[in-house]
């Protein structure tokens, strides 16, 4: 699959894209899960609930956005590649931060969901004929063709993993 044409995509996305290494992303996404996993797995219990500045989200709250990122992004793939012509809504991640239930949760229940989350969007992505992976729509007030869909879930991943890195200590 070619990398999305910047007509494809909101410009913001523009930086998640550019994470993303050339080939095939979904090959990306196959490796790129237990690239994730491997590195949470070293993340202690403790460690899941440090923030790195007051405000800021917990390693267990960026690991769950991630995995909210995962599932809106895959959602609306699935609705541009059924043919939905209205435009899908957009979401405010820091109220979905401040409610996502992490702090009442093992890192390890959160990091097993984003396996889960991420083995079903395989399954949906895999399933997209050549047609679909072509179709264009609006996602919050923006274009969105599902082919853009998937590598800006590729990059979204890989952007928050480096923030893990350079403001968590984590890697």
């Amino acid at each position: 699959m070619q990398r999305p044409d910047p007509t494809e995509y909101a410009p913001a996305f523009q930086a998640y894209l550019d994470r993303v290494p050339a080939g095939d992303v979904l090959a990306h996404l196959e490796r790129q899960v237990r690239v994730t996993a491997s590195l949470f797995a070293k993340v202690t219990e403790a460690k899941g609930d440090f923030a790195y500045a007051p405000g800021k989200w917990t390693v267990k709250s960026v690991l769950q956005h991630v995995v909210d990122g995962e599932r809106l992004f895959g959602y609306r793939a699935m609705c541009i590649a059924r043919g939905e012509t209205a435009s899908l809504p957009g979401f405010d991640e820091n109220l979905y931060a401040a409610n996502d239930g992490t702090s009442g949760r093992r890192l390890t229940d959160v990091l097993a969901e984003f396996a889960s989350v991420r083995a079903a969007t395989m399954t949906l992505f895999r399933g997209f004929d050549a047609l679909a992976w072509t179709r264009r729509g609006t996602a919050n007030g923006k274009p969105a063709s599902v082919r853009s869909l998937v590598w800006i879930l590729a990059g979204h991943e890989l952007h928050h993993l480096a923030v893990l890195r350079e403001r968590y200590g984590i890697g």
